[in-house]
C-alpha cells in the first residue's frame, strides 16, 4: 500500500466489527475484539492486530469462541478470583478482568484474576493503560494449554508455548508498558517472516537436529523445528525458568494444564494478571515520583550509538500509535492479503 492508500483507525474498527458481527459475534464482543485487536497494530504490535483477525473469524464460524456469553466465576476470595472464560474471545474477557482487578485493588491494595479457556488474547499491552491511567501497576503473563511449541534450555522438542509476560507502571509522564515473549521469538513473527520471505533477525528455532537457526522456513518443514526460549543457545536457561514460572503462575494456578486441554480450545489462553494500587502502602504520588525517577535513569545512561538513544518499553509502542491515529495505519503487502482474505471471507469490502 502506497501512504496516501493508508487507512484510518476508525475505519478499521468499524470495517472489523462488522465482518465479526457476520460470523456470530454479538455487537459487544465484536466491538472488544476489533477495539483490542486495533490497539495491538497502533502500538506496532502487527502479528497481534488485525493478522489474526482471521483465526478470529474462523474460530467464531467453527464455534471454537463464543460470540456471546458470561464467565464462570469458579472460586474465590477477597482479592483473588478464578475465572473460566469458556471460550469466550479474550479480546472481549480481559479488559473485564482487569477492571475486576482493579476493584479489588481499591478495597485491598491488590488484586489478582486468573482466567482459564480465554480464546485468543491478543497482545497483553493492549490492556496495560487500563491500569495506569488509574494510577496502578500491572502485571500479566499468558500461557496457551493446548499449544507446545517452545523447547527447554538443552532440549530439541517443545513444552511450553511462547508466554507473553507484560507489565504497566504509572509514571509522572507517559506509562511504562512492557510486552515480551518468554520465548525468542514469538510465532507469530516466525510466520510473518516466512511470508515475506525475510530471515530471522537471530537464530530463534532449533531444527530437529538439535541447531540453532534463522530460517523461518524451518518451522513448517517436517519435522517442524521448534523455538527456542528466551536466552537462546548460551542463556536459554535463563528462559527456561521464566517459561516455567510463566506456567506454573497460568497452568498449575488455573488447574487447567496440557493433559485437561481440548483439541477445541485451539489458541485459547490462561492469564494471570495482578494489579496493586500502590496508594496503599505510599502517600499519593509517592510511586509514581520513583518511578520517573528511575525511568529518567535509563534515559540518561550514555548510548553506543549517539544517533540510537536509549529508550524505555511503551517509548516506541506509544510513538506508532499516535503516528498511525495522525496518519493512517500502516500495513505491509503480506498483512493486506490477510485482511483482504477476511473481506472476502465476510463480503465486507475493506476501507480505502
Amino acid at each position: 500500500m502506497s501512504d496516501e492508500k493508508k487507512p484510518s483507525a476508525k475505519a478499521m474498527q468499524a470495517w472489523a466489527e462488522r465482518c465479526l458481527v457476520k460470523q456470530g459475534a454479538t455487537l459487544d464482543v465484536a466491538q472488544a475484539m476489533a477495539k483490542h485487536l486495533l490497539a495491538g497494530d497502533l502500538m506496532g504490535f502487527r502479528t497481534h492486530g488485525l493478522l489474526r483477525l482471521r483465526y478470529n473469524l474462523q474460530a467464531l464460524a467453527k464455534g471454537q469462541t463464543r460470540g456471546d456469553g458470561q464467565v464462570a466465576v469458579l472460586s474465590k476470595r477477597a482479592a483473588i478470583e478464578l475465572w473460566d472464560a469458556q471460550l469466550l474471545s479474550g479480546l472481549y474477557v480481559m479488559p473485564q478482568a482487569v477492571a475486576r482487578a482493579l476493584a479489588m485493588a481499591r478495597d485491598y491494595g491488590t488484586g489478582t484474576i486468573v482466567v482459564r479457556r480465554a480464546q485468543h488474547v491478543a497482545a497483553l499491552a493492549v490492556y496495560l493503560e487500563q491500569a495506569t491511567a488509574a494510577g496502578m501497576l500491572i502485571q500479566m503473563m499468558a500461557s496457551t494449554p493446548a499449544q507446545q511449541v517452545v523447547a527447554p534450555h538443552g532440549a530439541k522438542s517443545a513444552c511450553f508455548s511462547p508466554n507473553p509476560f507484560a507489565i504497566g507502571v504509572p509514571t509522572t509522564q507517559q506509562p511504562v508498558l512492557l510486552d515480551m515473549s518468554l520465548s525468542m521469538t514469538a510465532a507469530g513473527k516466525v510466520r510473518t517472516a516466512l511470508a515475506e520471505g525475510k530471515q530471522l533477525p537471530y537464530p530463534a528455532l532449533i531444527t530437529a537436529g538439535g541447531d540453532y537457526t534463522c530460517d523461518p522456513a524451518a518451522f513448517t518443514a517436517e519435522p517442524a523445528a521448534v523455538l527456542a526460549s528466551l536466552g537462546g543457545a548460551e542463556l536459554g536457561y535463563k528462559g527456561t525458568g521464566l517459561n516455567l514460572f510463566s506456567e506454573l503462575w497460568t497452568l498449575a494456578l488455573s488447574d487447567y494444564g496440557r493433559d485437561d486441554a481440548q483439541a477445541s480450545d485451539a489458541d485459547a489462553n490462561t492469564v494471570w494478571i495482578q494489579v496493586i494500587d500502590p496508594t496503599a502502602v505510599l502517600a499519593e504520588g509517592a510511586f509514581e515520583q520513583q518511578a520517573s525517577a528511575l525511568v529518567s535513569a535509563v534515559k540518561a545512561a550514555t548510548p553506543i550509538d549517539a544517533d540510537q538513544p536509549v529508550r524505555v518499553p511503551g517509548e516506541g509502542a506509544l510513538a506508532t500509535r499516535e503516528r498511525q491515529l495522525q496518519y493512517g495505519l500502516e500495513y505491509s503487502a503480506a498483512v493486506w492479503r490477510q485482511l483482504q482474505w477476511c473481506a472476502d471471507f465476510c463480503a465486507e469490502p475493506l476501507p480505502r
